[in-house]
């Protein structure tokens, strides 16, 4: 496991106030902390996860345990189905010697000063909380140890915790949790050097297949909560007419028809803010209604006319146009290795490709929904939100009170991709629920709504050509990636992607390549753009992977042997010798890119595929690998492509190292989702815009993986690293290699090379 931070420290909380802001009762209460200065540090070092906004991580992660001995672990990281609330309380149980049936989970509200940084994004809930959370459960361990031995007046050596209660090893008496926790309460938290942390070898959950999911129960018979499912009696409902164009403001309004619809009771609007617009809304009409139906309708019965601003002449096709004549034209060169004009000069051959993947939208399962409710100068919010603390600072803003006037809560997140990190539909709550003082306003968005008014992922072109030695290796590698940043929410004029963004799959490329130049052209951002599952690495990883799989088809080899080659021998390279200091936000020095791990998951995925075995007729294999959020993947597809065009997935055998393995079941489960999402994204996936304006509407334009595209089989191979290796991303790494594992397959399959996405615009004529 890897290595503590050295300004970890355990305090005894206030028992009232923890209770007070939890809603909870209990009888011991822990609290585990990251010293604010190491964080500090770290975040001016290394960066903060990409964050433009500075988030610094200080977990604190709290433990109560009840008279009857019900334990409640405190979860400050939103749950969306990754299964974060039970990988941190299953981390807790552990060390606390809990029995998993009488454990429980509450949800923190947005707190950075009492719960630490609460942005669910990054991959990084489990690798940031492990040894906090370990520490947690060993400290109330050792303090319930100490109770039972001051009761019995024993030597607290002879005392042991196991499963739910103290036993005394020489005479064989016992005491519950329950019945310990009080006078454990009431005892100062051992110290860090003193605690007793549990082997690997002694783990009951940690590492274990069968712990069952903590609210999986709830989930499943309708108890869970999601944002819909907040209501409050008298509770009003609003939607909003958005401008359609980003940036667009209402020039005219007609609400007469609008306020004779039913239920209606006020027509109001949201003042919209000046570009870049960041989280805040983007302004329109809102219609305030008895019931969402009623809403609803008097949203259609509005007749709107929109100034349609600066970005009216957005356009899809022109702007694809735009962005491949830049990517073929040099740009700001972000790494530059070796002599590139001199490989090219001097190449026995060369090869170029260009590449484009469009926008795309997050599209989860829940369209965005919030319930805020302003009274006596306060304000609380409930929504199903992967930032609540940034959510709780710019309601304050927007309103105009103080930060402590505002509470935050977080529901279940019936997915979220890293659209619920931006929080503009709560902050739309918000302002209505001022104008209803006293009275909960719930702003609902259909799915429309979350189709036209997105933070999309990135449109990119790529642009690769290599120069090329006798045996078909490169010397020369010259990469230019064209995209729009996400920077360009937060400040005007940002026309190059950032240090995060280009440090997710490209200027960390780990090839063995002498001489090696990245550039970077400006692009201009036209809508909002944001976060998305696995982020830039998207793009770099398509680009990338396909290309790889180009070279060794031109140089007549192997695609596994001719990957292995390029990685050249196993070696750990300091991230910082490749490009700018940004490691996904991790220190380099824990963190160095292993390429020998990277040849592992090759190795691994290629095995269970059975690489080089024959085919029938119409069927191929695919491989792509990926190291991103510092975890290591590579996937192998099996594809069918019959006759008539129909792609069928056979297999997808998917390798991860992610390091050590906290919760198998929801690793798996992860890259299971994260394989179909990537297919979705690389077959269906296409957000474009007409004059300013998205031009898909609902599921039947903007499509998402339906059971058929998903594969007959996915097998996930969990490999264990060499070594000891800290713990590495989960919930975002399975996507990238996906896309390239896919069209490479399908190149195998037909002979047909797939350069741009997504695949369905060409699926005809497939067989070469």
């Amino acid at each position: 496991m890897s290595p503590l931070p050295s300004d970890f420290a355990l305090s005894n909380l206030s028992r009232r106030g923890f209770l007070k802001g939890l809603g909870a009762t209990g009888a011991l209460v822990l609290a585990a902390s990251w010293g604010w200065q190491q964080a500090l540090a770290d975040e001016a070092k290394f960066g903060a996860e990409g964050m433009p906004h500075g988030a610094v991580d200080d977990p604190k992660v709290y433990v109560s345990i009840a008279a009857d001995g019900q334990v409640t672990v405190l979860c400050n990281r939103s749950e969306m189905g990754q299964g974060v609330r039970t990988s941190l309380a299953m981390v807790v149980a552990d060390e606390l010697e809990a029995d998993w049936a009488r454990v429980s989970v509450a949800q923190a509200p947005g707190d950075e000063a009492r719960f630490g940084n609460q942005d669910t994004d990054g991959s990084r809930s489990m690798r940031h909380w492990f040894e906090p959370m370990r520490r947690c459960g060993a400290a109330a361990r050792a303090m319930l140890e100490q109770a039972a031995a001051a009761q019995w007046q024993v030597p607290v050596g002879e005392c042991r915790a196991r499963l739910h209660q103290v036993i005394h090893s020489p005479s064989g008496r016992e005491l519950g949790y329950g019945a310990l926790a009080s006078a454990a309460a009431a005892l100062p938290v051992p110290p860090r050097d003193g605690l007793r942390l549990k082997g690997p070898d002694e783990y009951r959950y940690i590492g274990k297949e069968a712990t069952r999911a903590i609210d999986g129960a709830d989930i499943v018979n309708g108890r869970a909560i999601y944002g819909a499912d907040v209501h409050f009696e008298g509770m009003l409902y609003a939607t909003v007419a958005r401008p359609r164009v980003y940036g667009g403001k209402v020039k005219s309004l007609d609400d007469s028809a609008a306020l004779k619809v039913p239920g209606v009771i006020k027509v109001m609007a949201i003042e919209g803010r000046p570009l870049p617009s960041e989280f805040q809304p983007l302004g329109g009409i809102a219609v305030i209604a008895r019931n969402t139906w009623a809403a609803i309708k008097g949203r259609e019965a509005l007749k709107i006319e929109w100034d349609d601003g600066a970005n009216a002449g957005y356009n899809s096709i022109a702007y694809r146009q735009e962005l491949e004549a830049a990517a073929r034209q040099p740009g700001k060169v972000v790494r530059n290795s070796g002599d590139i004009e001199q490989a090219m000069a001097s190449a026995d051959s060369s090869l170029e490709a260009a590449y484009y993947l469009p926008h795309l939208a997050q599209s989860p399962m829940e369209p965005m929904v919030a319930i805020a409710r302003f009274q006596d100068g306060h304000c609380e919010a409930w929504a199903p939100s992967q930032a609540p603390q940034v959510t709780r600072e710019r309601i304050a803003e927007r309103l105009g009170i103080g930060f402590e006037q505002v509470r935050v809560n977080v529901t279940l997140l019936g997915g979220g991709f890293g659209r619920k990190s931006k929080p503009d539909f709560i902050l739309e709550a918000a302002i209505l629920a001022k104008a209803f003082p006293g009275t909960a306003v719930r702003v609902q968005w259909t799915r429309e709504d979350d189709i036209h008014f997105s933070y999309f992922h990135t449109v990119s072109a790529e642009y690769l050509k290599a120069s090329l030695n006798k045996d078909g290796l490169p010397s020369g590698w010259l990469h230019r990636t064209v995209a729009p940043s996400i920077t360009a929410l937060f400040a005007p004029g940002m026309a190059h992607e950032a240090a995060f963004e280009l440090g997710m799959g490209f200027t960390n490329m780990a090839y063995a390549i002498p001489n090696v130049r990245l550039e970077n052209p400006e692009a201009a951002a036209h809508t909002r753009v944001g976060w998305y599952r696995s982020v830039s690495n998207i793009p770099h990883g398509f680009a990338i992977q396909s290309f790889v799989d180009e070279l060794a088809h031109k140089a007549g080899q192997d695609p596994l042997k001719y990957q292995l080659k390029l990685l050249g021998p196993d070696r750990q390279i300091d991230p910082r010798t490749l490009s700018e200091e940004w490691n996904y936000g991790e220190s380099p020095e824990r963190y160095p890119i292993d390429t020998g791990r990277l040849r592992q998951v090759l190795e691994v995925a290629a095995k269970a595929a059975g690489w080089g075995r024959p085919l029938p007729r119409g069927r191929g294999l695919g491989l792509a690998v990926h190291y991103s959020f510092v975890t290591y993947v590579a996937a192998v597809l099996e594809v069918e492509v019959q006759d008539d065009g129909t792609l069928i997935v056979h297999k997808a055998d998917i390798a991860v190292d992610c390091g050590p393995q906290i919760n198998p079941e929801r690793i798996r489960s992860q890259f299971e989702g994260a394989c179909v999402m990537g297919l979705g994204n690389a077959v269906l996936g296409e957000i474009s815009f007409k004059d300013g304006r998205v031009q898909q509407d609902n599921f039947h334009m903007y499509e998402i993986a339906r059971m058929s595209l998903a594969p007959r089989e996915i097998a996930v191979h969990l490999v264990t690293p060499p070594g000891e290796v800290p713990l590495g991303g989960v919930g975002e790494p399975g996507v990238p290699p996906i896309a390239p594992a896919l069209c490479n397959a399908i190149f195998a399959a037909t002979g047909k090379r797939i350069r741009n996405l997504p695949v369905r615009l060409q699926a005809q004529g497939w067989r070469a």
